[in-house]
């Protein structure tokens, strides 16, 4: 310890001090960074979604009006076959019929 720390203990503690303000804002710089990316994840909103959706069409571009109505009328004609195969011990007449229906489509 020299004369000079006595006379200026702020020097001395300069050290310290610039450690302990260097790990604190070590510690706050990803969160800082982190901030930053929601505050411009936020105002470009609009645009990435549309940009999302843009890159989703292309995997995978929506589907007619025809082609909805055919899986719908497939999930129907499957879904009666299913009741069809349920009823066929109890009331065969009816599993017949539902089969029959199913058969038109």
């Amino acid at each position: 310890m020299t004369f000079l720390n006595i006379a200026f203990p702020a020097a001395s503690a300069l050290p310290i001090s610039q450690f302990a303000i260097s790990s604190v804002l070590a510690s706050l710089r990803p969160l800082l960074g982190l901030g930053m990316i929601a505050t411009l994840m936020l105002v470009f909103k609009p645009l990435l979604i549309g940009v999302f959706r843009a890159i989703s069409l292309l995997f995978s571009p929506a589907k007619t009006r025809e082609q909805k109505s055919a899986l719908r009328n497939l999930a129907n004609i499957l879904a009666i076959r299913r009741v069809a195969n349920d009823l066929d011990r109890s009331s065969p007449n009816m599993a017949a019929e539902l089969r029959a229906l199913a058969a038109r489509g």
